[in-house]
């Protein structure tokens, strides 16, 4: 089973990034935090883990506020690095451990944690600039795999201390009843002190800093009872980031080992470095096999009622570029030009020769059976003049004329503008 091998806390100022892109590292203002970075290098390679859990915060750079989410987990199978306005840095995609994602992700529901799942979306300096610094990566990639944790920190309601905190404790059940052999480190990123608006601009607390990371470590329940108010009266505004540490510290036992810990404040925010190593046993296996269990009751049965596909995370992926070239449909402009052309924008789309079959097809039965969801096949039916009807009828496996006797109106829709026929 997987196993939890300890965790690293690290800020993610995008100074760590800039100054190591830029050839710092022996610059008397910069090498305290390069010196502070060894130790935790040195842990990472003694113990090789196989993926870091990724627990970091998007700073509006793949998340807008259209959509804002309090905990989102990346499934993807590798996360690209994100532009923040300046061009990206000139660092390979790290691979995401997608099944163990998925896993995580069934595990944190089953715990009632109301979680979003993304795909698609790079990465910024939250996650990319502390594991810059982490793990030596070039172009043949990264030496571990990650499952990126994104948290909603920035614009309130935001999840309390508390909450994080239980978060953590949901995760570690969540990795450890993986029944794969996994060795995972958990990666907090963010704070400490820091204030980046406001006539407050440039707080620090470096008397705060250092109780919250003893803390952190001896008696994490009491910051747990801390309101984000106190956070940021402490700490500044934007530390509030910090209850990021709490999910990290969750996911830990109740008594750890500090094995290398470092403060530096060099100009806007305090930044920290601390490795911590578990002092309990794992999940014994017949406990890990009763929350797996748990985890599958809800669907369990769904898989014996004849011609039903629960979509589940797992279809979702299978399914995923199909979906995305369909839900593309819904954009005028590219509805435009399947239509004039439909070989053409298909052959242009990123779709295997199979799948580019099933949409130039119609078969409808086919692309739920591939992993496209039905909600996707009504607007292809509306870009194709194709009523819902005759996609249902389809599905059966029967004419409109037989299907529609087993309606009690016989009637014709779709979700298109126009009446379709």
């Amino acid at each position: 089973m997987a196993r939890i091998i300890g965790a690293i806390a690290s800020s993610h100022t995008p100074t760590i990034g800039f100054a190591l892109d830029a050839r710092k590292q022996t610059d008397p203002a910069w090498k305290p935090i390069f010196d502070a970075f060894l130790p935790v290098q040195q842990w990472i390679d003694a113990k090789k883990p196989d993926v870091l859990l990724v627990i970091y915060n998007d700073h509006i750079t793949s998340f807008f506020f259209d959509q804002y989410s309090a905990f989102a987990l990346g499934v993807d199978d590798v996360y690209r690095v994100a532009d923040e306005g300046g061009g990206t840095r000139e660092m390979p995609p790290i691979g995401g451990h997608a099944a163990l994602s998925r896993h995580i992700a069934q595990s944190l529901v089953t715990d009632e944690f109301d979680m979003t799942f993304f795909r698609d979306r790079p990465l910024d300096h939250g996650c990319f600039s502390p594991l810059s610094v982490l793990m030596p990566h070039d172009a043949g990639g990264w030496p571990v795999e990650i499952v990126p944790l994104q948290i909603g920190v920035l614009q309130f309601p935001i999840p309390s201390a508390a909450r994080c905190y239980k978060l953590g404790q949901s995760l570690r059940t969540a990795i450890e009843s993986y029944p794969e052999d996994l060795k995972v480190a958990i990666v907090a990123t963010g704070g400490l002190s820091h204030q980046v608006h406001g006539e407050r601009c440039g707080f620090n607390n470096t008397e705060w800093d250092v109780r919250f990371l003893e803390l952190l470590e001896k008696d994490p329940v009491a910051l747990t009872r801390m309101t984000h108010a106190d956070y940021a009266r402490l700490g500044g505004m934007e530390s509030s980031e910090v209850i990021m540490w709490l999910v990290m510290r969750g996911a830990l036992s109740a008594s750890i080992r500090c094995v290398h810990q470092s403060y530096y404040l060099p100009s806007m925010t305090a930044i920290a470095t601390a490795v911590y190593e578990n002092e309990a046993a794992p999940l014994d296996a017949s406990a890990a096999a009763e929350h797996r269990e748990r985890m599958g009751a809800q669907l369990r049965g769904a898989e014996t009622i004849e011609g039903t596909y629960p979509y589940t995370l797992e279809r979702s992926a299978r399914g995923y570029r199909i979906n995305k070239f369909l839900h593309a449909l819904v954009d005028p402009d590219v509805r435009a030009a399947f239509q004039a052309d439909e070989t053409a924008a298909l052959a242009a789309g990123d779709l295997s020769d199979e799948e580019r079959d099933l949409v130039h097809r119609r078969d409808w039965r086919g692309l739920i059976h591939y992993g496209a969801i039905f909600f996707l096949l009504e607007k292809l039916g509306a870009v194709s003049g194709i009523s819902n009807l005759h996609i249902y009828a389809a599905m059966r496996g029967e004419t409109l004329e037989a299907f529609q006797k087993t309606r009690n109106q016989q009637v014709t829709y779709s979700v298109a503008a126009q009446p379709t026929t």
